[in-house]
């Protein structure tokens, strides 16, 4: 197991950007943007995230307030909560979880330019979407 694994704590702060080529698990709050383009992000049951993300992965256990995009997947677990946009091939919503916002699953082979765009191009889709927290209902693909 030599898998690079680097964490913020619950008492650590960050405004700003934050990079990084290895996983990341945030308990703490970071306001900003997130790029982990190639590794998983995982917001902890402590972490609370304003800020633009994008990674391979999000797992989400905290609060996220922001647009996230994946590459492969993003999943809510439950108590998790997202309020922003989500570009991703795979997406999972617990039961119990909170989101608001839109979804675009998007497939792996379009352009990357696609993604980044896509969050100016359609500002009324979030009118599209009730807030609420989720049950048992599922994105339409």
């Amino acid at each position: 197991m030599n898998e690079e694994l680097a964490s913020i704590g619950k008492s650590i702060v960050i405004n700003g950007e934050l990079s990084g080529s290895e996983d990341l698990t945030i308990e703490g709050r970071v306001d900003g943007k997130i790029e982990l383009r190639d590794h998983v992000l995982t917001v902890g049951p402590n972490g609370r995230i304003k800020a633009q993300v994008s990674a391979k992965a999000v797992v989400i256990l905290g609060q996220v307030t922001g647009n996230l995009i994946a590459t492969e997947k993003v999943d809510i677990k439950e108590n998790g909560s997202v309020e922003g946009d989500i570009v991703a091939p795979r997406v999972a919503i617990a039961d119990g979880s909170h989101f608001r916002g839109s979804i675009d699953m998007q497939k792996k082979d379009q352009p990357s330019s696609v993604e980044r765009s896509h969050f100016k191009e359609k500002p009324e889709s979030k009118a599209s979407v009730p807030a609420a927290s989720v049950t048992n209902d599922y994105a339409r693909v």
